[in-house]
């Protein structure tokens, strides 16, 4: 049998990571659960108050407004990896908080910001802090659980984000109705006082140990790499797929790439090491994660459309209607961790991809011009969401299982790129797909949409099936060998 990271003889590490057994691994998951809910809140509670903030900054257009959503996309995107591998070397509790706080005053600068050039840069802010947020969360719950909870930790913390993810909607709609956008901000600034309150008294610190000087032009062109990437999914849209803004982007983005690529062979410490990414283990987990978050949330912003324009719902009403599938992603998450706990997590996510699939092909062959919620709606939600809560964070998971202990946070960051990677490019394929359709032909274009996102999780699924019921270890990373140990020390 293979060994697990953090087992004897794997990798780096002798021996699992020392822990601190006066701190509860418990109270470091609810904290990280904070963070993380406030994260991925903030990815789609900003998209049902759209209107609002354009209609109170009506002297700006459209696309100047669009990245209020798009400035934190692509900072959450493009400084995940280099923010994770921050966390391995500074620390991850301190950067986790760190994080937090700068998240809690960013909302509050949103909140209060009075123009649109104000508000883009606090939101980009703040997808920055996330960005150090969620892998720094993900690498103190590693360090807090020994490897064989990590399944069951794991599903838990994705059922978070995807519950927070799906709350958005209706939670914004609910604040907007109840007085202003600017409470949608708000509401962040005491969640993170208190979760960097309890984190400073309750998280312990860990970190790995290393001689090593940081990779700092690494991390510039790392960001620079995957920033031009989503650059070019997040405005391809807009600008035209064929066109000199959209092909540069995707040309930066594969110059500075090889550039990074080289720089990574010719250093011991790079900031990102070849060693991760060349297990196919890792690389199955990382497409599956991204093909399954394509389908999240292409899926989540076309049924978005398709319940407001040809069900006539209002925008709260579409919000609301997302809840079931909140709850039953939520139910079904812990379920899989023991799961893929016992059998692995291909099979686990393979089945939640092909409940979501299904669930799909169901809204496809009934969903008709008139409303259904019962007969159409709620079972798309309830079995949609089970297959999220088993599949994407088995995927997430699977990643877990392949890292050193060393590189908790980089790894984890790897995920968590993959699926934000993909939900930009989920997003740009469905605008592509869908279009604005006639009144005539709407029913038929967002059934192609909800096809697209079919076809992503089948992917998925496809990647899932790659994973055996355990990984193959992989190569312990060159700087790895200069590790003697991972500390966990009071904070």
């Amino acid at each position: 049998m293979s060994q697990l990271p953090g087992s004897p003889g794997y990798g780096l590490a002798t021996a699992d990571p020392p822990r601190d057994r006066s701190s509860s691994p418990w109270a470091a998951f609810w904290l990280a659960a904070l963070g993380t809910f406030l994260a991925y809140l903030d990815v789609t509670i900003v998209n049902i108050a759209f209107p609002d903030i354009a209609g109170d900054f009506d002297e700006s257009g459209l696309g100047a407004l669009s990245w209020v959503v798009n400035g934190y996309a692509l900072a959450f995107a493009a400084l995940l990896v280099v923010l994770g591998r921050a966390a391995d070397r500074i620390g991850r509790r301190r950067i986790y908080l760190a994080g937090v706080a700068v998240f809690a005053l960013a909302s509050a600068a949103c909140a209060i910001a009075g123009s649109p050039a104000a508000l883009v840069a606090a939101r980009t802010v703040q997808g920055a802090a996330a960005a150090a947020m969620i892998p720094a969360a993900l690498g103190l719950l590693l360090s807090a659980f020994p490897p064989q909870k990590w399944a069951a930790v794991i599903a838990a913390w994705g059922a978070v984000g995807a519950v927070a993810a799906a709350l958005g909607p209706p939670l914004g709609g609910l604040l907007t109705d109840a007085g202003s956008w600017r409470l949608i901000f708000l509401i962040n600034v005491p969640v993170g006082i208190v979760t960097v309150l309890l984190g400073v008294r309750w998280l312990r610190e860990s970190r790995a140990q290393e001689s090593a000087p940081p990779d700092l032009p690494g991390a510039a062109l790392l960001a620079g790499a995957t920033g031009a990437l989503a650059l070019g999914l997040v405005q391809g849209g807009d600008w035209g797929w064929a066109s000199a803004a959209t092909l540069g982007s995707f040309a930066a983005a594969l110059v500075v790439g090889a550039l990074l690529v080289a720089r990574t062979r010719r250093i011991a410490a790079p900031v990102l090491e070849p060693a991760l990414l060349r297990s196919r283990w890792v690389r199955a987990a990382n497409f599956g994660t991204l093909a399954f978050g394509a389908a999240l949330f292409a899926s989540q912003l076309c049924g978005v459309l398709f319940l407001t324009s040809v069900w006539g719902y209002s925008t709260l009403e579409a919000g609301m209607a997302a809840v079931p599938g909140a709850l039953a992603s939520a139910v079904a998450a812990p379920i899989g961790g023991r799961w893929a706990g016992r059998s692995g997590p291909g099979v686990v996510g393979a089945t939640g991809a092909a409940l979501f699939a299904a669930s799909l092909a169901w809204v496809i062959a009934t969903a008709g011009e008139s409303p259904q919620f019962l007969l159409v709606w709620l079972p798309f939600g309830i079995v949609g969401g089970a297959g999220i809560g088993l599949g994407l964070p088995a995927l997430i998971g699977a990643t877990a299982a392949g890292l050193p202990p060393a590189r908790f946070a980089t790894g984890m960051a790897l995920a968590t790129t993959a699926r934000q990677l993909g939900a930009v490019l989920g997003v740009a394929l469905l605008v592509a797909v869908v279009g604005t359709p006639a009144p005539g032909d709407a029913l038929a274009a967002y059934d192609a949409g909800f096809a697209l996102c079919a076809i992503a999780v089948t992917l998925a699924a496809a990647a899932s099936m790659l994973l055996g019921p355990r990984p193959s270890p992989v190569a312990a990373p060159a700087v790895g060998r200069q590790v003697a140990r991972t500390s966990v020390a009071a904070g």
